[in-house]
């Protein structure tokens, strides 16, 4: 499980920046922490355009390079405000109790990576520009040169596909809880798996079909179930979904409405739900870290509070690290202050973050009225509307 991401100069974050998902010495919600004691997820909240979504992306980025043959990009994600040509990301996991670290370092000017891969604090991978030593499979080191080594890709990609790591058990299962892990854009309705399996809604559903969809919103009150079908029949009329009898169609069934709802005539917010449940159901199964960008799209705040309730219980090898704006979830009774974080721009120092558990609140507080009064800070300070006279 991640435990720590280290950002510097890195997009918004202009300074050395550090998201800890260690648990503090809070004894609330024991449930929202791993039996390794890593918390099993953490929230961003603050006002628009203060980097929150960038810390998303620092996670992101390591599983684009990884698995989704991307290049890195030399501009893109250095801070343009930012002093010096260089940026820096540190990941920090726990698996199976051992430490690995995986640090990457791009310098802008020189198109130049320098990687580095420790397991218990023993160096693994050192690789600088287009040069290369791995000790994964020999104690002795293997050496890699440019005809190895590509200049703008991470290394540590080519040696996991050429090897995928068969000497190294932990280096195996760190890989695959990143491949099970997967990024969800609520607002952009994007949805991008690591993994092998296809997440989409329309693929889970001719996989898995409606069942586990459903018993979802059984067991939690939904009053509503879903059909993945060619037709559906209400009263006095039926829906087809085309001519093709294998071509089908999402409905919506609501107690007591004998009337089938198209998924296209469904709220923005059902749309949602229905096409965050297959990753989000996967990662709590698959163990990995999903990631979401603008929950709140959509969600009232209870339908968020309860999806934030369920992963926490339900997770054992799983995290869930995201977005929000509704501070109904800043609350003892959901999240603990060691999960929730502010974020905050500051011009040309860039953006900066504040984990509330570092404040000390009390487990009587209300954590959501602090931050709403400014005590955690990550508020936007607009005007006030005047009234009329």
């Amino acid at each position: 499980m991640l435990t720590k991401i280290t950002m510097n100069n890195f997009k918004s974050f202009k300074n050395q920046t550090t998201v800890d998902l260690t648990k503090t010495n809070y004894t609330v919600l024991p449930k929202n922490v791993s039996e390794n004691g890593v918390l099993k997820g953490c929230m961003f909240v603050g006002a628009n355009a203060s980097g929150k979504s960038n810390i998303i992306l620092s996670v992101k980025l390591l599983l684009d390079l990884l698995f989704s043959e991307r290049s890195i990009n030399s501009g893109m994600f250095k801070c343009m405000f930012g002093t010096g040509y260089s940026y820096s990301l540190v990941y920090d996991f726990l698996i199976d109790t051992k430490k690995v670290k995986y640090a990457i370092e791009v310098d802008t000017r020189k198109v130049g990576i320098t990687e580095k891969l420790y397991v218990e604090d023993q160096l693994l991978l050192d690789r600088i520009g287009v040069s290369a030593k791995s000790y994964i499979a020999e104690k002795a080191g293997n050496f890699y040169d440019e005809s190895d080594v590509g200049k703008d890709t991470l290394f540590l990609r080519t040696l996991y596909f050429n090897t995928k790591f068969a000497s190294n058990k932990i280096l195996v299962k760190w890989m695959d809880y990143l491949k099970n892990s997967v990024y969800i854009n609520m607002f952009d309705q994007v949805i991008q798996s690591y993994g092998k399996t296809d997440l989409s809604l329309a693929q889970y559903l001719d996989r898995d079909g409606c069942n586990e969809i459903n018993d979802f919103f059984t067991e939690y009150n939904f009053e509503q179930k879903v059909e993945y079908a060619h037709s559906a029949e209400g009263t006095n009329y039926r829906i087809i979904a085309g001519d093709d009898e294998k071509e089908k169609s999402i409905f919506f069934r609501r107690k007591d409405v004998d009337v089938p709802i198209p998924f296209v005539e469904e709220s923005m917010g059902n749309q949602n739900l229905l096409r965050l449940l297959p990753a989000f159901l996967y990662v709590l199964k698959k163990g990995g870290m999903l990631l979401i960008d603008e929950f709140s799209s959509g969600f009232h705040n209870q339908l968020e509070s309860l999806m934030v309730r369920y992963f926490m219980q339900k997770s054992k090898n799983a995290q869930m690290i995201f977005v929000s704006h509704s501070t109904n979830l800043l609350s003892n009774s959901i999240l603990r202050p060691d999960q929730e974080y502010t974020v905050e721009f500051h011009g040309n120092e860039g953006s900066s973050i504040h984990r509330i558990s570092s404040d000390q609140p009390r487990s009587a507080q209300n954590v959501e009225k602090m931050y709403v009064s400014g005590v955690f800070g990550g508020i936007p300070l607009y005007h006030e509307v005047a009234d009329e006279n």
